[in-house]
């Protein structure tokens, strides 16, 4: 992968981003999206933001042999503190598992105002970022599920509403969108957690009658039914 050829989950956060976004990628590691939309002239302007050190240098690096250091501001720090309000459009995250995705989210509320996108591709627990999103005032408009050297990764679009987004328990847990579309990889991603979800619910039966259980054997009970439902 470099900023010319993207990987296929990258490549699903960029078909996302429309033409003359301002796009802040929050945790870019080399840079390699924002490069990527400028060569691509699907955007004028973006800020890659990096919290660690060695990524940061890589960024810098990277837009410097693209020569795109007037369309891209690398910056360093944590999470949305690398933005002002009002200073970006379209907000990416990739490749971090949703409870951290939302946790960036969270921390940085206040820097979203003008921002009507957000691009958002956890590695795990999509359902951490569902509740958030749903919380939070905005709609999921889209999702992709795909698969990638043997890895299995969801994207999220969402955009700013009116009107609060109400998603069942399994919409929350299997994408509103995924969830009608049933495709092949939707179903082998859940066929799979599905039996992992019953692999550990016989684990805990095993282990007995244990109060501090009870509460995830249920919903662990719960999530294998709502699967069952969904893709049988």
């Amino acid at each position: 992968m470099n900023s010319s050829q993207l990987s296929q989950r990258l490549l699903a956060v960029a078909d996302y981003v429309g033409p003359d976004e301002i796009v802040a990628d929050i945790g870019s590691d080399h840079a390699y999206l924002p490069c990527y939309l400028v060569k691509k002239n699907k955007i004028k302007k973006a800020i890659a933001g990096e919290v660690v050190e060695g990524p940061y240098q890589s960024a810098i690096n990277q837009v410097k042999q693209d020569q795109l250091g007037d369309y891209i501001d690398v910056r360093k720090g944590n999470g949305l503190t690398v933005i002002v309000p009002g200073e970006v459009t379209t907000v990416t995250i990739a490749g971090m598992g949703g409870p951290l995705i939302s946790e960036i989210l969270e921390n940085g509320k206040d820097r979203l105002e003008g921002v009507k996108k957000l691009i958002l591709q956890p590695n795990i627990s999509a359902i951490s970022i569902r509740s958030w999103l749903q919380e939070n005032g905005w709609q999921i408009s889209d999702e992709r599920i795909l698969e990638e050297d043997k890895k299995i990764y969801e994207v999220l679009l969402a955009e700013r509403t009116k009107e609060q987004m109400d998603l069942s328990p399994s919409e929350l847990l299997l994408g509103p969108v995924l969830i009608k579309n049933q495709s092949a990889i939707f179903k082998l991603k859940w066929e799979q957690e599905l039996n992992q979800y019953k692999k550990i619910l016989k684990q805990m039966q095993m282990a007995g009658q244990q109060g501090s259980l009870n509460q995830k054997k249920q919903d662990i009970e719960q999530k294998i039914k709502m699967i069952e439902e969904a893709i049988q």
